[in-house]
């Protein structure tokens, strides 16, 4: 139980660091940065702790990384300079759930319930309650309404990266190949995140360049190198997210049930409120909290559901 509340704590904190250095360095720089160092600080703990990834898993994980670390990860930063942690966060833990279960069904075969199915729909309600643009009247619309679609490219990325990641352990299971550990899995994925997260920096660069060559300069936040007291707000956001997060998620699993952990963990998107009242001084309103809570309630039973099923 403490190791998964310390997860909700650390997953809630990384994606404040992760608005932090976006605001600063840009969504595609910080993104990148933050990627690099967490693949090789993930590689390290692999080499120590780990194992070698079977030959049947590879493929699957790689691929896995690809969509949920990267195109996943790219996505997610550009949602939280737009519409800030907690309406990302909840976004993409309150709905990638229902998404994975849809998934799975359609081409894994892992059907339902109506109970699963009421989860669902009360997960979406509660997301679209919180969602609702009349309490943000003073907003930008335009960019309200692409933090929303980065958001929701945020939360397919990681839906098809979770599905693919039980795809790979399905195969090694297949291949006679037993069980993977969480740290191994991680790093694999990892490799397919920072290929992305490179291609895409890399672009954002030669752009920046060709646009200056023009004299039309893009902004320098775009392919910023971290400097000062930006290169704190990377290595945070680092260690709170897919380092010190995704091992203490593992650990958490080895001391309870899953359908003992996954409920405590999917409550980030609540506890990133206080949170962020504290370091970013964002107001919460009424109807946010209400269909946080809303939204977290479906996903918790789903998740229980599915985990005791």
């Amino acid at each position: 139980m403490f190791a998964a509340f310390i997860t909700t704590v650390l997953y809630s904190l990384s994606s404040l660091f992760a608005q932090r250095t976006a605001r600063i360095l840009g969504g595609i720089s910080a993104n990148f940065w933050r990627m690099l160092l967490a693949t090789f600080m993930l590689a390290a703990m692999a080499r120590v702790w780990g194992q070698e990834a079977p030959a049947a898993a590879r493929p699957w994980l790689f691929v896995s990384g690809l969509i949920g670390f990267g195109i996943g990860d790219v996505a997610l930063f550009q949602a939280l300079p737009r519409i800030g942690s907690r309406l990302s966060m909840l976004l993409v833990h309150c709905l990638a759930t229902p998404t994975a279960a849809l998934v799975e069904y359609l081409w894994l075969d892992t059907r339902l319930t109506a109970v699963q199915v009421v989860c669902v729909g009360i997960s979406l309600s509660g997301v679209a309650f919180a969602l609702a643009p009349s309490q943000r009247p003073h907003a930008d619309r335009h960019q309200f309404s692409l933090g929303l679609f980065w958001g929701l490219v945020a939360m397919l990325g990681q839906s098809m990266g979770a599905v693919l990641s039980r795809k790979a352990l399905t195969a090694v299971k297949l291949a006679g190949g037993g069980t993977l550990d969480g740290i191994t899995q991680a790093s694999t994925r990892a490799w397919g995140g920072i290929l992305v997260a490179t291609i895409v920096y890399l672009g954002f660069v030669a752009r920046e360049r060709w646009m200056a060559t023009a004299r039309n300069p893009a902004p320098a936040a775009a392919s910023a190198v971290p400097r000062g007291k930006a290169w704190g707000w990377v290595l945070c956001n680092t260690l709170a997210g897919p380092v010190l997060g995704v091992s203490c998620f593992q650990w958490a699993l080895s001391q309870a049930p899953t359908g003992v952990v996954l409920p405590i963990v999917a409550l980030t998107p609540l506890v990133i409120l206080p949170l962020a009242h504290w370091m970013e001084g964002e107001k919460t309103t009424r109807r946010e909290i209400l269909g946080g809570s809303i939204a977290v309630t479906g996903v918790a039973i789903l998740a229980r559901l599915r985990a005791t099923g």
